[in-house]
């Protein structure tokens, strides 16, 4: 057993015991091949719930800080992360990101960048999403996250049917203009399944 799946053992036990988690959609996301997972964003805890929620391994990136923790960045390497240095154009990442996606990895992404600590409407996608949905043949599955990890809470994890992109490279679409869709796909997920509040 590797490290990741180790690792994913253990959190897989944390997580149940720790909160109440309902996963929806899981039949959306391919076994297999090039595949780009775009989710929204509320806390640190939010790429191991969405990894113990698949059968297949899923490659994440991280902010570069993270990586210069002594020991903590070989960890995340070991877990399939790497990272990239945001508000820069990072290159380097996005080349990584797209050879991995043609390699047949499944990459996770959070198009919005940052954590939306406030639960708000979602942010303005970032262009990366966009950019990887029309430089590949990825497989794009929207995803949403709805709770708020209080001990015993309610979580869910959406995957919604994967987007068209063909259309996307057909109108020969900006990154940007695709990253827009891809949250509307995104936020539609949420709009469908957030319980009304009281």
């Amino acid at each position: 057993m590797n490290l990741y799946s180790f690792g994913k053992t253990l959190v897989k036990v944390f997580y149940k015991l720790t909160f109440r988690i309902q996963v929806i959609g899981r039949e959306n996301v391919p076994e297999q091949g090039g595949t780009l997972i775009c989710s929204n964003h509320l806390s640190n805890f939010d790429p191991p719930m969405i990894g113990i929620s698949l059968a297949r391994p899923l490659s994440f990136v991280a902010k570069s800080e993270l990586f210069n923790i002594p020991g903590f960045g070989r960890l995340l390497s070991h877990l399939n992360a790497f990272p990239i240095k945001r508000g820069t154009g990072d290159r380097g990442a996005l080349r990584v990101a797209v050879k991995l996606i043609r390699e047949g990895h499944a990459l996770l992404i959070f198009p919005e960048g940052h954590r939306n600590l406030e639960h708000t409407p979602l942010k303005k996608g970032l262009s990366g999403a966009g950019f990887f949905a029309l430089q590949t043949d990825a497989v794009v599955v929207p995803c949403a996250i709805i709770g708020n990890y209080k001990f015993r809470s309610k979580m869910k994890i959406i995957f919604g049917k994967p987007i068209n992109t063909k259309e996307m490279k057909e109108l020969k679409m900006k990154s940007s203009e695709a990253s827009a869709i891809i949250m509307k796909h995104i936020q539609a997920l949420l709009d469908e399944y957030t319980e009304p509040t009281a």
